[in-house]
């Protein structure tokens, strides 16, 4: 009698429960060196497109098809179907990185998290192998169809991962594709029926709104450092309230003196150029529309001249921060054991 008493109450008295193991390892200190040495990624491909706006969403058979290159890392041993949450990462304008995006997928597969690491770029050099080129013709519609298009095949080839528990995390250039998923229009057209259970943005500019703010309802965790000057906080909050409007939470997190890719594994320098000149609207159609030209961002050339308008701003800092980045993770870590709570 008293054992079925003792049940009872701990049903019903959460601090009587026995606590989440998932949520014990992600949101303690993650795992690194050997714990992590023995957790081997394996090369996928799956089917995907090319839509350069997205305008090319509402018809994506239309588009250019793509065959999709990601890096998966599954936790390991045998697991039964449903029972395994993910994460679908997109990576910065420099591409996956050894230090970031790998280091993440072995970290969180040796936590029991599986990690689907999409490389965009490889995926697409006829379009363009230097760095700029790759800004300019490999765009962030590519990635979002790319992440959805990860998200429907990690259900259909993998039933041991549970589509419901997935979250889309994303670097910079990643990260803004990340944000721009979190759209209901564009998970409707390019989800299927599926959409990301979180959101994780890191350091990405937010730079393009969008006329139509519904989302998904999930949730949006974004991080920068408070010395990336690439990031407007302004722009980043009003785009913020655009996204609560729409439906969704929001929690920003700002990391003191932090520059930009505090994970990258670079040492510090400063590259690129600041965009906060540039201004872009998503009008209901997709068309993504530049605020200072009123051109429409339909083609190469058109983006070409547009960011070569907006983008001249000074370079900013990047460099790697271990302790920045063992917040982040804490943080990262939290909030995704939040998301993958049943």
């Amino acid at each position: 009698m008293l054992r079925f008493l003792a049940l009872i109450a701990c049903c019903l008295w959460p601090g009587w429960a026995a606590a989440d193991p998932l949520e014990q390892r992600l949101t303690a200190p993650w795992p690194n060196g050997a714990a992590i040495d023995r957790i081997e990624g394996r090369e996928v491909t799956f089917a995907s497109a090319s839509p350069f706006s997205p305008a090319d969403f509402a018809d994506l058979g239309e588009a250019p098809k793509a065959t999709a290159r990601a890096t998966l890392f599954l936790p390991p041993g045998r697991h039964r179907p449903g029972s395994i949450p993910a994460v679908v990462m997109l990576h910065g304008s420099g591409g996956v990185l050894w230090a970031r995006e790998m280091t993440y997928g072995r970290q969180l597969a040796a936590m029991g998290v599986a990690a689907l690491v999409i490389d965009a770029f490889a995926a697409r050099r006829e379009l363009g192998t230097g760095f700029i080129d790759r800004l300019l013709n490999i765009t962030e519609s590519m990635m979002i169809a790319d992440a959805y298009a990860g998200l429907r095949w990690l259900g259909e080839r993998h039933p041991e991962i549970d589509t419901k528990r997935v979250a889309l995390v994303g670097f910079s250039y990643g990260a803004m594709a990340t944000m721009y998923a979190l759209n209901a229009r564009v998970a409707a057209q390019l989800g299927k029926g599926l959409h990301f259970a979180g959101h994780i943005a890191f350091y990405g500019p937010c730079i393009a709104r969008f006329s139509d703010p519904r989302t998904t309802g999930a949730p949006l965790l974004y991080l920068y450092g408070t010395a990336d000057t690439l990031i407007d906080r302004a722009r980043c909050e009003t785009f913020a309230g655009d996204l609560k409007k729409g439906g969704s939470s929001v929690e920003i997190v700002a990391y003191k003196d932090a520059p930009h890719q505090w994970d990258g594994g670079w040492g510090r320098r400063t590259i690129g150029r600041t965009m906060h000149a540039c201004r872009l609207w998503v009008e209901r159609d997709g068309t993504v529309r530049d605020l200072n030209t009123f051109l429409a961002m339909s083609t190469p050339f058109a983006r070409t001249l547009i960011l070569g308008l907006c983008a001249s701003g000074p370079p900013y800092p990047i460099g790697a921060d271990e302790e920045t980045r063992a917040m982040s993770n804490r943080d990262m870590g939290a909030f995704l054991a939040r998301v993958f709570r049943r």
